[in-house]
Parts: structure tokens; sequence; C-alpha cells
């Protein structure tokens, strides 16, 4: 009844295009992670063969891990904050503990009497110790940076204090760790349709006339509009937007212009194509999205149709990506099969799609990036797995004989991966904004 009655109010907030109260938020992230800790993990554990892990934390120095496990009044790990999750398959048991003076949240006893036991590291070897554990996961990667989270200070003291007996049994978490921060629940998707409803909603109100006056509006002015929007909202953005150009009589410009040094306060003009980047944070999920807008000259009721055909090109790259997806194919298989098939039907397609919950730029198989078309090494030859949420992004160069140029139409949309295949989270885009609306 509890979950039920907390979606439904999350509901009822977001039909009113409303945001929860803090206190409301509170509550749904920890009915959230609840349902992880007590369904998802004893899975995850099963599945990697971790039967301990480990997760050691300092305050504001904390594992990207541990963040997403600390319960919703608490913004950063405590002192020297140690989490211990302990699975017996053979007796279906799950324990969560922690080596600290307090529990964590409702979901983590507390283990540690300092009275007892004044050396905190000598608490957590008996912890160890007292279960014999086969395998001691610790958040160590080499391509991973979210599963890389001990730092080099604990991760000494802990293989000091831990005697040599165990030392065999200490191995890499990163698929524990991956698997975790990449896998979405039903609850969780639940709300994040209503996340990407909202960034879609914040973009087609930027993308419009309230906001934009051709003429006078200029893409840094929209920028600025979208970031304190999601202020206004008690929201945050990931990471800072962009709104560019792209107009007859100027040149395509190159991808490392594209990403990372667009011009600032170009004016917006009738007849523009214009293009932003834009992600929000909110109950600790994250999106991601790239729409398009055309601006109407005078006596235009729509789009020139050479520009709604490219449009339409660069929904016919997202189809051929995500219908490439299959569990268990790498990263790297799905891109350079995408990207084959896409210059096949004569497309110039570019991939570049990442894994998206936690994290904008999360853990799980990287589908390409946009300065490395031929594979990723590393992230790039994980496995794709069910129940994961991606950031479809993507371009595909197009040729304007109208314009004598070359165009790019980039999206990003968020997609989820699950066992009755793909879908997106709410919707993409399948046709040009118009400024107006027509």
């Amino acid at each position: 009844m509890k979950k039920l009655f907390i979606l439904f109010v999350f509901f009822h907030f977001a039909s009113q295009a409303q945001i929860l109260p803090q206190r409301q938020r509170a509550v749904a992230i920890d009915m959230m992670l609840k349902d992880r800790f007590d369904h998802l993990l004893p899975q995850l554990m099963d599945r990697t063969g971790i039967d301990m892990w480990v997760i050691i934390s300092r305050e504001y120095n904390e594992d990207p891990v541990l963040r997403t496990m600390l319960p919703s009044t608490w913004h950063n790990a405590r002192r020297r904050t140690i989490l211990v999750f302990y699975r017996n398959k053979t007796d279906n048991k799950m324990e969560k503990l922690a080596v600290a003076r307090y529990n964590v949240g409702k979901n983590i006893d507390s283990a540690w009497d300092k009275e007892k036991q004044p050396d905190q590291w000598k608490a957590l070897v008996d912890i160890i110790a007292e279960r014999n554990p086969e395998k001691i996961g610790i958040n160590y990667s080499p391509n991973f940076g979210i599963a890389d989270g001990i730092v080099r200070t604990d991760y000494k003291e802990f293989m000091q204090s831990l005697p040599e007996a165990f030392h065999p049994k200490v191995v890499s978490a990163e698929k524990l760790a991956i698997a975790w921060i990449e896998t979405r629940t039903e609850q969780e998707m639940e709300i994040y349709k209503e996340l990407v409803k909202i960034t879609h909603d914040i973009i087609a109100e930027a993308f419009s006339m309230s906001v934009i006056k051709p003429g006078e509006t200029t893409t840094d002015d929209v920028v600025w509009w979208l970031r304190q929007k999601a202020t206004d909202l008690g929201l945050k953005t990931w990471f800072h937007p962009t709104v560019d150009i792209q107009r007859s009589g100027e040149a395509l410009q190159s991808h490392i212009v594209s990403f990372s040094d667009r011009p600032k306060d170009k004016i917006i003009q009738p007849g523009d194509l214009i293009h932003c980047d834009f992600g929000i944070t909110y109950l600790r999920l994250n999106t991601d999205c790239q729409q398009h807008a055309y601006i109407l000259k005078n006596g235009e009721t729509a789009p020139p149709d050479f520009l709604e055909q490219a449009f339409a090109d660069g929904n016919k790259v997202q189809d051929i990506l995500t219908g490439n997806f299959e569990t268990g194919k790498t990263g790297n298989e799905i891109l350079l099969k995408s990207l084959s098939d896409g210059r096949n039907q004569g497309l110039e397609p570019s991939i570049y799609t990442h894994p998206l919950g936690f994290y904008g730029h999360s853990s799980g198989p990287t589908i390409g990036m946009w300065d490395s078309q031929e594979g990723v090494p590393g992230t790039g030859d994980y496995p794709l797995y069910e129940n994961t949420v991606y950031a479809i992004e993507l371009n595909t160069t197009v040729n304007l004989p109208q314009w004598k140029k070359n165009i790019r139409i980039m999206l990003e949309e968020a997609g989820f991966w699950g066992k009755d295949g793909f879908r997106y989270v709410n919707e993409r885009q399948t046709e040009l904004i118009t400024i107006p609306k027509r």
C-alpha cells in the first residue's frame, strides 16, 4: 500500500507539471532504494558470483557506487563509512551491514560497537572472518571509473589489516558495481517516464515564442533560460546545456567545435535549424536529450521538405541502432553492425550512445564515442544486459543542395532495453518543432 500511495502522490504532482516537495522526494528515493537492496542486490550478487561486497569511503571523497546507496537524508558518507553486503545463497539470506557507529538509514544496520572494538579495521576483519566468504569484492576497475571507487589509502589499510589467508579471496567487484549502477527496477522505470516527460516539456517551452524572439534572442539566452528553468523547478542540470544553429551559407563545423567550442550569443533568425542538448537530475536519476527546432520564415507554415527528410534520416539511424540491440552483444559489436547497416542504406551515421541512470555518463556498454567510431576498448567490450537505460545519442550527416552544404541531425533520447526488447522511455522526437508552433 505504501508503494502505491507514493506512486499515486508522484503521478498526481507530475500530472500537474509540478515537482515533488523535498519531503516526498525523500520518501520516493528511500522506497526505491529499499526495493533495490531487498530484491535486486541478491540477484546481482548471485549473477556475478561475489558473496561479499565491501565498499569503503570517507566523507566528501565517496565511492560513486556508495553515493547511490546512501539514504535520502545523507548527502555524504560520514567519517569513514564501510558497507558490507554478504549473500548466503545456500540459506537464501542477505546481510547489509555498516562498520560504522550508526545505521545507514533503514536498510543497512550498524555492526560496529566501538566500545568493544575500538579499531574499525579489526571490526571489519571480524565480520569477514566470521562469515568466511568465497570472494571479497572490492571496487577497483581499470576501465570503468564509477566502479573504481576505492582510494589508495583505504585499499592499503584494508589489505594490511586483512589476514593473509583472505588475500587470495579479494577480487575486483567491477561486474557487480556496474550491474548495480546500470540495472533499473520497475519502480524506477515508472518514475523515469515522468523525468523524460519533464525534460521534453522544458525543451518544448524553450523552443517556443515565449522564450525565442527571432532576430533578438541569442543561443546563450536560451541556454541560460534552460538552466534557470531547471533551478526554478527545484531540479538540477548535470551538465551545462548547449544550443546551436545550422543555417544556409555557414559551413558545417567539426565535431570538436560542435561538442566543446560552440559559438556563443549567435542571434536566432528565421530559417535557422536550432538544436539543444539538455538533461536534468531528479530523484537520483538523469535524463539526456537532444532535439531540433526550425524557425519559420514569413509565409511558411512548415519546415522545408528537405529539412523534414533530413530529420527522418536521423530517426532511421536511431532505428538501425536500437534494432541491433541484443542481450549479450558488446557495445562494440552493436556499434560496428549499426554503422555498417547505416552506410549500406546510404546514410552517414556517427554513434556515441552511453548508459544512463544514476549518472549521466553511466557504467555499462559504451556504444561508440564521437572520436572512436572504430570501437572503444574496455568499456565498449562490456555486454548488453536487460533492464538497462541508454542515451540513444548519435547523428547523421546530410547534404542539402538547397543550402549548398552538409548539416548534422543530432539526436538523443532515453531508451530502455528489457526482456520485451527496446522501447523509448517516454517517446522520441519524430518531427521538427517549429517556432512559432504550427
